[in-house]
């Protein structure tokens, strides 16, 4: 199975900003060009970009263009917490709306961060989550294909976690997890019911299983004033 379009210039772009091509803080050329260089349209260009801006690879910088993202200052949170779980612990009720569910080759991103191996596979999901039916966020998961083979579609939308707990058996571990602020693009705005440029909080998050395994990685963007991270400092 080939990667759709996006993913392979999103791989090839990144495979380019690791060989040197670009370096921190170089600007990358205007997404009309990048979309002549690749022949593709200019929304599927836009696409790639904007996921490679998702995983912190790229900054937009309003006015001035698309520039190689530098490293940020990370402050790690602790646990592995499901967003079913923090809505109920808030008195909310959750729920969420699969906007794509598909089975697909990882990108470049997803197999460095899931530990993948050649020929593995990955669950690519994007759901917007609500609290009381407002929008809270909204999020890209990718999950190795092996360890959700026996879980149907609704298991998984539902709440990940709680069946890899339950009927997996799996035993869930602790995360690595990165939070910057960004400002919404269009296309997010219009999932999480705010303005283009509205201040958004980027959560970057690699989960792991008790034996250390990683089984999700996940971006996810929340509206800022309508969710809170604490951090606990043991």
């Amino acid at each position: 199975m080939q990667s759709p379009v996006y993913i392979q210039i999103h791989n090839r772009i990144k495979k380019d900003i690791e060989d040197g091509r670009w370096q921190v803080g170089d600007r990358i050329p205007a997404e009309r060009e990048l979309a002549v260089t690749f022949s593709v349209s200019r929304m599927t260009l836009r696409q790639a970009v904007q996921t490679l801006v998702d995983e912190g690879i790229l900054e937009r910088r309003v006015g001035a263009g698309t520039f190689v993202a530098s490293q940020k200052v990370q402050e790690r949170m602790s646990g592995v917490t499901s967003f079913t779980d923090v809505m109920l612990a808030q008195g909310k009720r959750p729920s969420s709306r699969t906007v794509s569910y598909h089975i697909t080759n990882p990108s470049l991103s997803e197999v460095e961060q899931l530990g993948l191996k050649d020929g593995q596979q990955v669950l690519r999901m994007e759901r917007v989550r609500y609290g009381d039916e407002v929008p809270i966020c909204f999020e890209v998961a990718a999950i190795p294909l092996d360890l959700i083979q026996g879980f149907n579609k609704s298991e998984v939308t539902r709440s990940l976690y709680h069946v890899l707990e339950t009927k997996g058996g799996y035993k869930l571990g602790g995360a690595q997890q990165k939070v910057s602020a960004v400002t919404a693009s269009e296309r997010i705005a219009k999932y999480l019911d705010v303005k283009r440029g509205d201040a958004i909080l980027r959560l970057r998050q690699v989960s792991f299983l008790g034996d250390g395994r990683p089984f999700e990685y996940v971006r996810t963007q929340y509206v800022g004033g309508r969710f809170e991270f604490v951090l606990d400092r043991k």
